[in-house]
């Protein structure tokens, strides 16, 4: 018996009848609506797994393929949770026993998700061929140090505190004036404010000195961005966050980034954290970096990083072209499962559709030319299948669509190269 039980025992001792009867009356309402909290959570947690099994269901069952691809068309990874360790300059992950069910993904059907990546992939690195220990080979260094790693079967690049890293390209000013960015960005379970990846923008390579920032960087955190512009002499702030998010985390967060001509939009995961319609010049260069307050034994971390060209509306693409493709839609590695963030392109396609009621399309999946070809023949197939049932879960007539399997057979980049592959693995709407 604890001090406190024995307390109350003498307490009760000393009662009168009266008194014991009221004490015990008390006891009994407090049993009773304890009783009710333990069946509402059963009920709520019922209603969660159904909730989350219509979802899969939405999303499209992904069945396994009879060949295991290479890093190279991996198209997103799970988030893992656990303890993390860090030896010789490798970051792995040992899942505990009471977060190992964390490990599987909670799908999500972002219903209201409006990101649409670029059309042409000008920069893609999965980080697939390089070597831990070593700083990633399509990066420069800015600023700190960081470092290829693994965390769990993830390929992750690294980042010290305060580390700046920036994307090798072949020209200077290598960003559009349409662009999207996307990365994968590992998020600690901190305070928000105390963790922040921080993309900097640049006019051209005399504005990277990193002491001298001319810009305020788009600080991204686990639950929303912000940034601040100067218009005319005036600086405007911008900030924004999704509360939702506590309980998550440790994980992974998608983060996208698009720019068209003046405006910026930024998201965390499905969350749209900015919406600056005039952001008061046009990037031409970019650089990520970390930042955390007290970042003893905490992992900061970026994967599956891509850079995109924009372009033209669907529609004007089907009219002009008879047919509009994209690299937006994404499924999990060797599977017709689609990953949440497809749901961008997904949305506007439906949109699209019902404000067209006569556009009626062949959905062709296509793949780059790792696996076998048979294999990947079959694969596309059942990722077009998915797509169509994807839209017919948005509202649009599954009459309206036909569905083929191109396999690799029909590149139109170099499988050679990161972004050929990327370039490749896509699927097309052709009009009908």
């Amino acid at each position: 018996m604890n001090a406190r039980t024995l307390l109350i025992a003498i307490a009760f001792l000393f009662m009168g009848s009266a008194t014991q009867a009221q004490f015990l009356k008390k006891l009994g309402e407090r049993a009773e609506r304890a009783a009710e909290r333990a069946v509402i959570r059963k009920t709520e947690q019922k209603v969660r797994k159904e909730t989350e099994k219509a979802m899969d269901t939405i999303l499209g069952n992904g069945q396994k393929g009879n060949k295991r691809r290479t890093q190279n068309d991996r198209q997103g990874e799970i988030a893992i949770d656990g303890k993390e360790t860090q030896e010789n300059g490798v970051v792995t992950n040992q899942p505990s026993e009471e977060n190992s069910a964390a490990t599987t993904p909670k799908l999500k059907t972002w219903s209201k998700y409006n990101f649409v990546p670029g059309d042409h992939i000008i920069f893609e690195d999965d980080l697939a061929t390089e070597e831990n220990g070593e700083f990633p080979s399509r990066w420069d260094l800015n600023k700190g140090n960081a470092e290829n790693a693994q965390l769990g079967e993830a390929n992750i690049i690294n980042f010290e505190n305060r580390s700046i890293i920036a994307p090798l390209m072949k020209t200077q000013n290598y960003l559009p004036e349409v662009f999207t960015i996307e990365f994968d960005a590992y998020f600690n379970d901190v305070y928000s404010s105390w963790q922040s990846y921080d993309i900097r923008f640049w006019q051209g390579p005399h504005h990277l000195n990193e002491g001298k920032d001319s810009f305020w960087p788009v600080r991204v955190f686990q639950d929303g961005a912000s940034t601040q512009t100067r218009i005319q002499g005036f600086d405007k702030k911008y900030e924004a966050n999704d509360k939702t998010v506590k309980g998550q985390l440790p994980g992974w967060k998608r983060i996208a980034i698009s720019f068209n001509q003046r405006s910026l939009k930024v998201f965390v995961d499905e969350y749209r954290a900015l919406n600056i319609p005039n952001y008061g010049y046009t990037p031409k260069m970019f650089s990520v970096g970390s930042y955390m307050h007290k970042p003893e034994g905490k992992t900061m971390a970026i994967k599956n990083i891509r850079i995109a060209e924009g372009g033209k509306k669907l529609y004007d693409r089907v009219m002009a072209d008879g047919k509009f493709v994209t690299r937006g839609i994404l499924f999990d590695v060797n599977k017709a499962t689609l990953k949440p963030s497809s749901m961008g392109v997904i949305n506007e396609v439906a949109n699209m559709m019902q404000a067209h009621p006569d556009l009626k399309f062949r959905i062709e999946g296509h793949t780059d030319s790792d696996g076998d070809e048979k294999h990947n023949l079959e694969l596309s197939e059942k990722r077009a299948a998915a797509v169509k049932e994807a839209l017919a879960n948005a509202g649009i007539d599954s009459s309206r669509f036909q569905v083929k399997g191109m396999g690799e057979g029909v590149p139109v980049s170099d499988n050679s190269t990161p972004e050929g592959k990327a370039n490749n693995r896509r699927v097309e709407f052709v009009k009908l």
